[in-house]
């Protein structure tokens, strides 16, 4: 069942029917600077975003404390080499952006194994248990795979990693039928939310119809690059595909 905890209630309702700006850099993005995250979360907070998602506890805190009031997504991507899992992949991580002012976790919960040779929707609990305050937001790739994700305890579930597993590699749009489905199954149960390939206003507007709780957009606003690469791929025949630039590790 969906949270009784009130002050969980009163983040998650603010964000309901609104749209959340992930506002993320990494050290080899052609954008990088120090404070260029701050901008991007300035720049949503003026246009109405209701939320941020934020990757890293420096960048987490640095935002946090230039608009501390919109809801913070926090996330720590960690990449290895034997494994397709980076979203928050530890508890090491999970402290660390809950130390630095995340109210909401964000995990990968797929059914994907980690670098620590679990599962990765496992880590669930083991938040739930050690910082029962923390909001979890269960990035999953499929309709299974946020079923289970509610069953550990989520509070949150979206399709983040819809295209960026082995099983979901060649998509490159979003399951509008899949994610309508998730709306319709899970409602009772946790906040649905929509994540992933979602580029224009009208494709969010769509997904808040289809019952998505509220819509986080990132590419599409916060990282120009992507975006014109986007533009380049098409415009060059698909020669050079761009979701290669977006999927890579950093």
């Amino acid at each position: 069942m969906k949270t009784t905890d009130a002050r969980k209630k009163e983040i998650l309702e603010k964000m309901k029917g609104g749209l959340i700006v992930s506002c993320q850099v990494q050290h080899d993005d052609p954008i990088y600077t120090d404070d260029m995250v701050v901008k991007m979360a300035e720049a949503a907070r003026w246009g109405g975003a209701v939320g941020i998602r934020a990757n890293s506890p420096e960048q987490i805190k640095a935002i946090k404390q230039a608009v501390p009031e919109l809801s913070m997504i926090g996330l720590w991507k960690v990449w290895h080499d034997d494994t397709d899992v980076f979203i928050t992949p530890t508890m090491k991580e999970v402290r660390a952006i809950w130390e630095a002012g995340a109210e909401i976790i964000a995990l990968d919960c797929t059914a994907q194994t980690t670098h620590e040779g679990t599962q990765a929707w496992d880590l669930i609990k083991d938040v739930k248990k050690e910082i029962p305050e923390a909001i979890v937001f269960a990035d999953v790739s499929n309709y299974e795979e946020a079923k289970r994700a509610i069953e550990n305890g989520a509070d949150i579930v979206a399709p983040t990693l819809y295209g960026y597993t082995k099983e979901t590699a060649h998509i490159e749009g979003p399951d509008m039928r899949m994610f309508a489905k998730m709306c319709r199954d899970f409602k009772d149960d946790a906040y649905v939310m929509m994540e992933g390939h979602i580029y224009t206003p009208e494709d969010a507007m769509k997904c808040i119809f289809l019952g998505a709780h509220s819509v986080v957009v990132g590419s599409a606003i916060t990282r120009p690059h992507l975006t014109t690469k986007r533009f380049t791929d098409l415009l060059s025949g698909y020669q050079d595909n761009w979701r290669d630039a977006e999927k890579a590790k950093h």
